[in-house]
């Protein structure tokens, strides 16, 4: 499908470092793309779950981009689909996306700790973003499992003011700053935060991995219920589904045969919620 591929240096120094920056990537379709993101968020009276969004917290709409057809065009994009064919292998999963809007900080942590199937994650901040204003913040080599520096990290930095006497914003990290049109994206492992920055806060995910292989096919189920807190009953939106060529369905069609709890566990957290707290 996609004659884009990474170099050869830019392979080496995602698996030496854990993350990639791609200046003006998407400068061609940008405008586009925050007129889309709006939208979603005006069909959810502007917050999570319907409620509107108050400044004070993140609000995440999941699934993102595939509740619209022109957004869930990205994951044919021939770029976006090269940076992944070429990390992952041309059958890579296409594990999902979800909408933001940031308010204050996001401390030090990993999206995951997987061994052997990389997962990666590719960022879209819709507003300019610094150092101090919110912008993605990474620790690199931190996704190395097994390596003294990495291991050491996941048990030490969730708490760096007890353990080494700094608080959150101090860690020594580098800071991608972006503006709308970069992309950035890391490993799941990759120690990451972001600190500072506006209320509103826009940005939005899209997430792949290698494919399964079948004796692992339980830990992908236990992965895919994880969504059921947004309250997703399916891997993927409509959209995303109901417009997907062959092409893209390579990358759908693992998790749409494994996601058949979905619906089930999204019912049940529905309905946690609804009940009254008791106190």
């Amino acid at each position: 499908m996609s004659k884009f591929r990474l170099s050869r240096e830019q392979l080496a120094f995602f698996h030496a470092f854990g993350f990639l920056r791609f200046p003006g990537l998407l400068d061609d379709r940008i405008d586009r793309i925050i007129a889309e993101f709006e939208i979603l968020w005006a069909a959810q009276n502007g917050g999570h779950h319907g409620q509107a969004h108050d400044g004070k917290r993140r609000s995440c709409l999941a699934p993102c981009i595939d509740r619209s057809v022109y957004l869930s065009t990205m994951l044919d994009d021939p770029r976006l689909h090269g940076i992944a064919t070429s990390l992952l292998g041309d059958d890579f999963n296409y594990m999902g996306s979800d909408g933001n809007l940031y308010a204050g900080d996001t401390g030090w942590h990993s999206d995951g700790w997987h061994r052997d199937i990389t997962h990666l994650k590719l960022a879209f901040y819709l507003d300019p973003v610094g150092r101090d204003t919110g912008c993605l913040r990474v620790i690199p080599g931190s996704h190395r499992i097994g390596d003294q520096f990495a291991d050491a990290l996941q048990r030490e930095i969730y708490d760096s003011e007890k353990n080494w006497s700094l608080p959150g914003r101090d860690v020594p990290c580098v800071a991608l700053e972006t503006k709308p049109g970069d992309v950035v994206l890391f490993n799941h492992n990759t120690k990451h935060a972001a600190f500072g920055g506006s209320a509103r806060r826009r940005m939005f995910t899209m997430n792949c991995c290698q494919r399964y292989p079948e004796n692992r096919l339980p830990e992908l189920r236990e992965y895919l219920a994880g969504g059921a807190r947004f309250w997703v009953e399916r891997a993927y939106g409509d959209a995303m589904i109901r417009t997907a060529t062959p092409a893209r369905m390579v990358h759908l069609e693992q998790n749409l045969a494994n996601d058949g709890h979905l619906k089930a566990l999204a019912a049940k957290a529905r309905s946690e919620m609804a009940e009254p707290s008791r106190g």
